[in-house]
């Protein structure tokens, strides 16, 4: 397992929160890899289509060359299913230009999480429905095809409250678009909520067994209940038990790149050697 972090979770002391000084910060941290989201890491630019340029890609590669970190995965998370037809060709048109920068970056997978049938991008009474799922899959087709003109991974992430909310609907999207370059990112606690926390061993493992031979990368975090809702946080700190899903990375992952999510600067370090002692010991 190769550990990594978000890079956008990454903060310097001196608050220069550049590209190159979160880069830095994360080897120094003794991170491998991040998850890359251009917006989120490099202030005051608006990473439309036109701004995503393959000098871009080079400027991308040069840094992490530099600092001797793989980017797991360059992440475009807009919704696929926005029911406003201007703008979800806009948002295929910006996936179009990650893959492009992926590609001259040597970074092999862009993400996407899976959308909902409206503007507001929240879960609503249409979310889990088969139409929601079809126009999701008819949506990602072309930025698929994108993807395997220029060699990239496409990889779609299930969350309980999106339009792909299980390994069921996942599988269904894979087998319908029928791609070798269309992949998975695995979230455990993105799978949950609370009609299914605490049912969550049996729904992780379902999820492991139906998507394994899909599974291109793993987010690894923890939650904490509040307010009814379900609050993500690092891992270590809330109610997970990551034993079962660090033995399977262990025997059918066991070089995968798990990127840790919502740390902050003083439990970064912690969890990652969590993860590490809990990984040495199976």
């Amino acid at each position: 397992m190769q550990i990594g972090i978000r890079l956008h979770d990454v903060n310097t002391e001196a608050g220069e929160q550049t590209l190159e000084a979160r880069a830095a910060k994360a080897r120094e941290e003794g991170f491998s890899c991040v998850h890359l989201a251009l917006a989120k890491c490099i202030k005051g630019v608006t990473f439309d289509a036109a701004a995503l340029t393959e000098g871009l890609g080079a400027y991308v590669r040069r840094v992490f060359r530099q600092n001797e970190l793989d980017v797991a995965v360059l992440g475009c998370y807009l919704n696929l299913a926005h029911p406003d037809e201007a703008k979800l060709r806009e948002f295929q048109t910006r996936y179009y230009g990650n893959i492009r920068v992926a590609a001259v970056a040597g970074i092999g997978m862009v993400g996407t999480e899976t959308g909902a049938p409206n503007a507001e991008y929240k879960l609503d009474a249409n979310t889990h429905g088969e139409e929601a799922l079809q126009t999701f899959i008819r949506n990602l087709a072309p930025v698929v095809e994108c993807a395997e003109r220029y060699g990239v991974t496409m990889a779609i992430e299930p969350v309980w409250n999106h339009i792909v909310y299980n390994p069921d609907r996942a599988l269904e999207v894979i087998h319908s678009i029928g791609s070798r370059n269309l992949r998975i990112i695995f979230d455990p606690v993105n799978l949950l909520g609370m009609e299914n926390v605490d049912d969550r061993r049996r729904v992780i493992a379902d999820a492991m067994d139906k998507l394994c031979d899909h599974i291109a990368m793993v987010h690894i975090k923890d939650f904490r209940r509040e307010n009814g809702k379900l609050v993500s946080i690092a891992a270590g700190t809330g109610e997970m038990d990551y034993t079962d899903i660090v033995r399977f990375i262990k025997a059918r992952k066991p070089y995968v790149q798990a990127t840790l999510e919502n740390t902050v600067n003083e439990n970064a370090v912690s969890s990652r050697e969590m993860l590490q002692r809990l990984y040495d010991s199976l």
